[in-house]
């Protein structure tokens, strides 16, 4: 119970190992551990073998003779040598009622216990049989046949089309002339699935019936009843076609009896007249004098007893009299240059500017033609400039 190292203090002790044999300590010459005992025969029956075995103890093992002799083997046989099987039990009647079958019979294992291992399971022989009778013949099934095509090529809001398959009970028939006869296939003959992948089936639409007749459109004079009728009956889909011809509407022409109101209704605003001065007949033509401009308008086809017009009949504005006055203008910018013209030869680009008068005023509008004048008149009014490369005309 001693630490290693405690123990080997004295050459003459030694201390059991972690196999459980005895390693000795300090300078005592290595000796062979004596031979283990042989171990059970590695088989239960027939032929095997056995073995034994020996360590060297001492400081160092190599140092044995014939260090690498630990292991030792010899052959033997299992205890259950000879099994000594029972005897074979009578045959089984035959697997079948008519034509080649077959038999079988078995044998018991032996009865030593230490035996069991190796027959866990009885030996059993099989032997053919034959019957006289003639067997009858079952029906099997062919394969299916290959799904056929669908039985329409759209699907309507009715019917689904459909494919199937087929077999027949013929691999092989049932024989009909064996007591008993054979049993037919068991399970249908045929099989169907959908088509569901196909497209809707387009639906042409159809008129609806007509409606009742609505109200009269007036509440007075001539106007008009009217009844309409849809495409719905059914409506169209899938790509269908709508119904044949327009959309129709008949109408009816019920009178009332009484003669319906009419409102006025204003006319177009006379021309602005002259701009004078809105007290006495002061001249203020080209004269920087502010005047006034009337114009009117007229309620028209006022009768049996209708609205008469919301508005005003008249109305004015401020004015200048510029007619026929030398007004000083300033250049206005440059329009956009215009596309070249012609397209061919010879051709050229303009655009041009207009004089605008220089009024500083803020007044509605002025009246009359005025004469203006540019100062700077060198530029003129409008410039041009060629196009190059213009291809030449043909």
């Amino acid at each position: 119970e001693l630490e290693t190292d405690v123990c080997c203090l004295n050459p003459k002790y030694g201390h059991q190992g972690e196999d459980g044999l005895c390693v000795y300590c300090g300078s005592v010459p290595p000796t062979w551990s004596p031979w283990s005992p042989w171990s059970q025969c590695n088989t239960l029956c027939r032929e095997g073998v056995r073995t034994r075995s020996r360590k060297c103890q001492g400081f160092s093992q190599s140092e044995c003779t014939n260090y690498k002799h630990t292991l030792e083997m010899e052959p033997c046989n299992g205890t259950c040598w000879d099994p000594g099987w029972d005897t074979w039990l009578p045959w089984s009647s035959c697997s079948v009622t008519c034509g080649v079958g077959v038999r079988r019979r078995v044998k018991s294992c032996p009865s030593a216990v230490e035996c069991s291992l190796v027959c866990s399971e009885p030996l059993e022989e099989t032997g053919p049989c034959t019957d006289r009778s003639v067997c009858p013949v079952h029906g099997g099934w062919s394969g299916w046949s290959r799904w056929s095509d669908c039985s329409a090529s759209c699907i309507s809001d009715v019917i689904v089309p459909i494919r199937h398959s087929v077999r027949s009970c013929s691999r092989p028939a049932p024989s009909t002339d064996t007591l008993p006869p054979g049993n037919a296939c068991d399970g249908p003959s045929r099989k169907e699935k959908a088509c569901s992948e196909l497209p809707n089936c387009p639906v042409d639409g159809k008129w609806g019936l007509w409606s009742p007749l609505g109200p009269c459109s007036v509440t007075c004079g001539a106007g008009l009843q009217l009844s309409n009728r849809v495409c719905d009956s059914p409506a169209p889909k899938y790509g269908g076609k709508y119904c044949d011809g327009p959309k129709r509407q008949r109408t009816r022409v019920c009178f009332t009896n009484v003669h319906c109101p009419v409102d006025g209704v204003w006319s177009e605003w006379s021309q602005w007249g002259k701009c004078t001065y809105p007290r006495g007949k002061r001249v203020i033509n080209c004269k920087d004098i502010v005047g006034q401009q009337d114009r009117d308008r007229r309620c028209d086809h006022l009768s049996f007893n209708g609205s008469i017009c919301s508005g005003e009949m008249s109305n004015d504005r401020l004015c200048y009299d510029v007619h026929n006055c030398d007004v000083m203008g300033n250049w206005d910018g440059w329009e956009p240059w215009s596309l070249c013209n012609p397209t061919c030869g010879k051709s050229k680009r303009t655009r041009k500017r207009h004089c605008e008068p220089d009024f500083s005023q803020k007044v509605d509008t002025f009246f009359g033609e005025m004469l203006l004048d540019c100062a700077d008149h060198k530029d003129g009014d409008s410039e041009s400039q060629p196009c190059l490369n213009v291809p030449p005309c043909s």
